[in-house]
């Protein structure tokens, strides 16, 4: 038993010295707790810097200790000022550069300097049944404001693209710790192959310019404490010309030929894309030669003046500082139809009418369709002949008016044909038809004229 209450006893001693080391450290076992908002602060040279210290116990304490204690790289701590309860004793060398308000542990620090940038040690003790200590540091950093930047590029007289080449430089009068970002139309410069920084990135340069350089440019250059950007910039490159095109006011434009209704006057306008801006020339085509006929970016053509009705153009334009040149041709056809009009009409057409016009045509393709071969007159005839027999034939004999008159005696019958609606007329007698099948038919009925012959005549004949 002796030897397990001194082993318990060791135990527990072990445990004491163990937590006196830990709070002792940060505090923790106490319930003493220190803190502060941010473990690094920023401050501005010349201004006052304010270092907030926040602590809670929950033990009974009948004496609070606050000590600051400052340290650079590389040195001891030195003491700044202390305070018991609310009696403040400070560094007389710092008194009157330090302020405490205890029991509040926060420091001032007035006025900010360089040589006040280092660590600052806060330690806070109290005395109850035991002493509790714990401590926080703080990294101050001292800056100046950054100034507006200015830029400048060389050459000041621009460079041509693929040929010249550019270089932007940011200058700052005043500012610590400064960092640059050059923005371009107000995002971040995008570095590609023909783009290098320098090693503090305060140039840049562009080698060789194009096109797709043009634009504003500016430095953004911030420290920890403020940040201020330049003035835009747009730095001169020659292009060009880019995209050129014909354009017109009227007319009817299908790719490069233009339509245009006698007696109307058209303009055209011939653009690029170019710095700087082009010159452009105008030249007409005829009889197999071209010549000028205006200088400028507008052409205005009467079509009542043109001689022929279709007519070659040319655009031309070039950039006197790049020494490039593009042309566009375009064809005029002098119409005296409108077919401006009739192609605007032609659109205005809703899909409904398109639809009822051609159900329309339709329908009376097939009523006529039909009527057509319902009263066909050979057809019927036709089929009136082919549902004969022979015998009928013999008997029925068709005469065409030219044979001997005395065999033309007889009596004679005028048949008709049922039309295609089924409906017999009425036989009628009449003497004798000129050819045997007439197409005389005013109630729509065709005729054939049959010769009766006697019996008796028959045998005579026979």
């Amino acid at each position: 038993m002796g030897q397990d209450a001194f082993m318990e006893s060791l135990s527990s001693m072990a445990g004491i010295f163990l937590c006196k080391i830990y709070f002792l450290l940060i505090g923790v076992c106490s319930g003493l707790k220190v803190t502060v908002p941010s473990h690094t602060v920023h401050g501005i040279r010349g201004q006052a810097l304010y270092l907030p210290v926040h602590y809670g116990f929950h033990t009974p304490a009948s004496d609070i200790q606050i000590i600051w204690l400052f340290e650079r790289s590389h040195t001891m701590p030195k003491y700044l000022l202390g305070s018991v309860n609310e009696s403040v004793v400070p560094d007389l060398e710092y008194q009157h550069k330090f302020t405490m308000m205890p029991p509040n542990a926060s420091l001032l620090i007035n006025p900010l300097q360089f040589s006040d940038e280092g660590n600052y040690i806060v330690k806070v003790n109290i005395q109850g049944n035991g002493t509790l200590s714990s401590s926080q540091k703080i990294q101050v950093t001292v800056d100046d404001p950054v100034m507006k930047p200015v830029v400048q590029f060389y050459p000041a007289s621009g460079a041509v693209e693929y040929v010249g080449n550019i270089t932007l430089t940011c200058q700052v009068a005043g500012g610590t710790r400064l960092v640059y970002q050059w923005r371009k139309n107000g995002k971040p410069v995008c570095i590609n192959s023909s783009h290098s920084l320098s090693p503090e990135n305060n140039t840049l340069w562009i080698a060789p310019v194009t096109k797709e350089d043009v634009g504003n440019y500016s430095c953004l250059v911030s420290n920890p404490v403020s940040e201020m950007e330049s003035d835009i910039i747009m730095p001169t490159i020659y292009y060009g010309p880019y995209g050129l095109q014909v354009n017109s006011d009227k007319g009817l434009k299908v790719g490069e030929v233009f339509t245009v209704d006698l007696g109307e006057a058209i303009l055209f306008d011939c653009s690029a894309d170019s710095y700087p801006p082009n010159t452009y020339s105008w030249i007409q085509r005829s009889d197999n030669t071209t010549h000028v006929i205006q200088h400028g970016p507008r052409l205005e053509v009467a079509s009542e003046k043109v001689a022929q009705k279709t007519t070659d153009y040319m655009c031309c334009a070039y950039n006197n500082i790049t020494g490039k040149r593009d042309e566009t041709h375009f064809t005029i056809i002098i119409t005296s139809v409108g077919l401006e009009k009739l192609a605007q009409k032609g659109k205005s057409l809703s899909p409904l009418a398109s639809i009822t016009g051609i159900s329309l045509f339709l329908i009376i393709s097939m009523c006529l369709l039909f009527l057509w071969k319902k009263y066909q007159p050979y057809k019927a005839i036709r089929q009136k002949l082919r549902s004969r027999s022979e015998s009928e034939y013999r008997k029925a004999q068709t005469f065409s008016g030219h044979e001997d008159a005395l065999g033309d005696f007889g009596i004679y019958e005028f048949v008709t044909f049922p039309d295609a609606s089924g409906v017999p007329r009425m036989p009628t007698r009449s003497a004798p038809a000129s050819d045997g099948v007439t197409g005389h038919d005013f109630l729509g009925t065709i005729y054939e004229v049959i010769q009766h012959i006697p019996a008796q005549q028959q045998v005579n004949r026979e």
